[in-house]
Parts: structure tokens; sequence; C-alpha cells
């Protein structure tokens, strides 16, 4: 493999010479190689970030004339090609690492550098020319860039999020509509309760995450504040008067999102609170979905021996031992999705927890666990809708045979014959085995005109005025 010779202040190495990366990004690739497994590479949305941020700072670099500008639009270019797909293979370093970022940021510093130099007819490693520290990284720290990066990429990923939502809420409202006339029996701790139909309950699972939207939303918001022209710990050293602003403006320039400059660049520079919060996020989504899919499970289990009042797809066999048996695999691991993104949320907390004095240094396993939290949630949500609700069926005559042979309709009869008489109907009927309908017939509480008006559907699942005996 060819090579070409770099050093940096530890000494020289041999960089591949085809490698638009340096010998920084070299030595972190060595070091923390397969910590998790996942590399900036894999996150296009992490790559385009990282060259807008660089795309902003040369832009405001240039605008208080302290770039050259045929440097400064070498690195625009560059990064306008990495913001437009290229590249992205250049960055193969783990998310988590050590330094506090500094891998990532040195890692877009020399992709920029090298590819501006191809730009401006040099060979990659002439950093005389362009330098990925004094050109492509002048007025910035790892300690600004790399949090308005990953602020970035959060905020690009949320919005794909979202959009997997409200998809996830259209499927689940439109199987509340299907079954809107599908009347069976609602349940609290796991008993019988009182009736309602399949379309109100699954319209509620709607409804419910539907409340997620505008919390993503919120939280994403957060990101917007962000601390570029803080350098190293928010003193603003080595840069000029009025680089913040232009940076800031740059960058909304660039992404078209309305960023903000931190009204306290000291305070922001170690803060981690946006990212604890849009955490809480996520991990308040993955609690509603956990709940959802272990609905699905209930509600689907059996087939003989369970509620069995819906069906979901059948996927795959349930057994290597009990033919025919089939799992309710896909709400299963979306539970498991969940219940990492729940896990995550807690690693965040001690990540953010864990910043001293005036940074934090564990900001790479925020990042990791966010794009994961992320990740995981929009491929599990994709698989709910497209392999599981869309594709449910109701057992109308069963859910309805559950109704009326459950003790819970006397609650509809309570208002007419007062919970004393409700009460002993309910509790001969179990002793008996026999239903309320009958006994309150038997007993000539009502008449069959009375009780069959009281039992109505439609009367059962709404408010509605009642008259008594």
């Amino acid at each position: 493999m060819k090579t070409r010779l770099e050093h940096d202040s530890l000494g020289e190495m041999q960089v591949p010479a085809d490698a638009y990366y340096g010998v920084q990004t070299l030595r972190a690739i060595e070091n923390f190689s397969e910590i998790s497994g996942i590399t900036i590479s894999d996150h296009p949305y992490y790559v385009k970030a990282l060259a807008m941020v660089k795309w902003a700072a040369a832009h405001a670099n240039m605008s208080l004339g302290i770039l050259d500008e045929k440097i400064g639009k070498a690195i625009k270019a560059a990064c306008e090609e990495i913001i437009g797909g290229a590249l992205v293979d250049q960055f193969p370093i783990d998310l988590i690492q050590g330094g506090a970022g500094t891998s990532t940021n040195m890692n877009i510093n020399e992709v920029v550098a090298n590819r501006a130099l191809e730009i401006m007819g040099y060979q990659k490693g002439e950093y005389k020319y362009c330098h990925p520290n004094d050109h492509v990284n002048l007025s910035q720290s790892t300690n600004d860039a790399y949090p308005t990066s990953f602020k970035l990429c959060f905020i690009f990923h949320n919005e794909d999020l979202v959009v997997e939502l409200k998809k996830l809420i259209a499927s689940f409202r439109a199987k509340g509509k299907e079954f809107d006339h599908v009347l069976k029996m609602g349940r609290t701790q796991l008993q019988d309760a009182v009736p309602m139909t399949l379309g109100q309950e699954f319209e509620a699972f709607a409804s419910t995450l539907e409340e997620e939207v505008e919390r993503l939303n919120e939280m994403a918001r957060l990101f917007l504040e962000v601390n570029m022209g803080a350098t190293a710990i928010g003193t603003g050293i080595n840069t000029e008067p009025g680089y913040s602003e232009a940076c800031v403006t740059a960058l909304r320039i660039i992404s078209g999102k309305e960023f903000v400059l931190a009204g306290n660049l000291v305070e922001a520079t170690p803060d981690a609170g946006s990212s604890v919060m849009y955490s809480s996020a996520m991990k308040r989504l993955a609690v509603k979905l956990s709940k959802i899919c272990n609905d699905l499970r209930l509600l689907s289990s059996g087939p003989r021996c369970g509620l069995n009042e819906i069906n979901l797809p059948p996927m795959q066999p349930g057994s290597s031992i009990m033919p025919g048996k089939v799992n309710p695999v896909i709400p299963e691991v979306v539970n498991q999705i969940c219940f990492r993104v729940i896990g995550n949320d807690l690693t965040i907390t001690f990540a953010a927890e864990a910043g001293q004095l005036q940074l934090n240094v564990m900001e790479p396993v925020i990042v990791h666990a966010i794009i994961s939290s992320i990740r995981m949630l929009l491929k599990g949500m994709a698989r709910l809708r497209t392999l599981c609700v869309d594709g449910i069926t109701a057992n109308e005559g069963h859910c309805r045979e559950l109704v009326m042979g459950s003790i819970g309709i006397v609650t509809a009869l309570n208002p007419t014959l007062g919970y004393e008489n409700s009460a002993r109907i309910a509790k001969r009927a179990l002793k008996e085995n026999r239903s309320v309908y009958d006994l309150v017939l038997e007993e000539e509480l009502l008449t069959k005109e009375e009780l069959d008006e009281l039992l109505k559907p439609e009367l059962m699942i709404m408010p509605h005025k009642f008259y008594t005996k």
C-alpha cells in the first residue's frame, strides 16, 4: 500500500496515500478501533454536520479578513462536497473515544484540508498550503466545534424520528377507525372492568404517541443554542471580535436551522443539559412504546388459552419444539429496543454529570448513546408499523362474547339498580358461573327491554343519561 509521511507533535507516521484523513485520525483509529464498532462514517448526518460547522467557521473567518480568500474558498468548496455526500468513508473513528471529541474534530479538519489542497492543485499532505489546524480549525477548538456539530446532527436525526413516529401514529389511528364498532371488555389490573371498543383502545395508542411529537421537537430546539467562538473554555481565546456572531450567522445560512449563540459561553461549553433533556424525551417515547407492545402481546395472547382479541401478523415459526406456535416477535423486539433506549438515557445522565470544571470530556459517549437510541427507535417503529400494526385483525365475535359473559357489564347497570343490587348480582354470577344478563331477568330487576336498552354497546362506551328504578 502506498503511503505518505505525516507528523504531529508525537512524531511521524505513514498514512495511506489515498486517505483524506491524516496522522491524528490514524492515531485515533489505533487507539479507539472497535470500542463500540460504530464509526462516524456509519452516520452520514454526523459527517454532514461536521462539514457544515467547518464551512461556517471558514465563512466567518473570511468575512473578518483573517483567512486567505483562496484557502477559504477551497475549504468551503471541500465542505460543500462533503455536505453533498462525498468522502463519508473517510471518517473511520469510533464514536466512543477519549479526548473529548478531539479525534473527531481533527478527522474533519484533516479531510477538509486534504480535499481543499486538491481543489487548489496541491497534493494531500502539503499542509503548508492549507493546514488542518491553522486554516480549517482557525478560530475554533474541539470544545466548541465538536458539540455544535453533534447538536446539528441530532437535529437532523430528530426530523427523521418525528416523521417515522407520525407514520406509526397514523397506522394506529387507521386501526382505531377500522375497529370502532368492535365491542370488547376493558381491563384494569388485568381484571375485567367495563366495556369499550377496540377502536377506542387503538385510538388511545395513537393519542399517547401523538403527545411525543411535540415533546421531541421541543427538546430538539434546545440544540439550537451553540457555543461557537468559545474555543477552549468559553473565553474566546484566539478569536477575532465578532467571530462568534459571524460564525453562528453562517451556520444558520448553511444549515437552514435557527441557531443562536449561548448567552454565557463559559457555562455553555461544559453543559450537556440539552442532551439530557432530549434523551429524556426519547425515554418517555420508549416507555410508551414498550407499554403499547406489552398490550399488543396481551391482546393477541392465546390463541386458545389467552385473550385472543386481536391477531398479529404471523412473521415466523415460534418454536423449535412446539409445532404451530407463532410468537409476537415484532412487539418483542420493540420492547427490547425500548429497554436499550431507557438504558442509554442513564448513560447520558451519568456522562452529563461527569463533566468537570470547564469541559465535559464524556461527550463522545453521549453522542453514541443518543444516535444509537434514535437509530433503534427509527428502525423499531418502522418495523412495528409495517410488520405488525398495519396487519392486525380483530376477533370481533370473540370480543363480544367476552363482554356479554363478563361480570363487568354490571357496572353499566349500577346507576339504575344501585350499588348494593349490582354487587350482589355480580357476586352471584361469579359464584354460580352464570351471566349478569340472565340473573337480572331472573330476579325481575329489569324487563328485557329495559336491560337491552341499558346494555346497548353505544351506551356502554360513552357518557349518557340514565334512569333509576
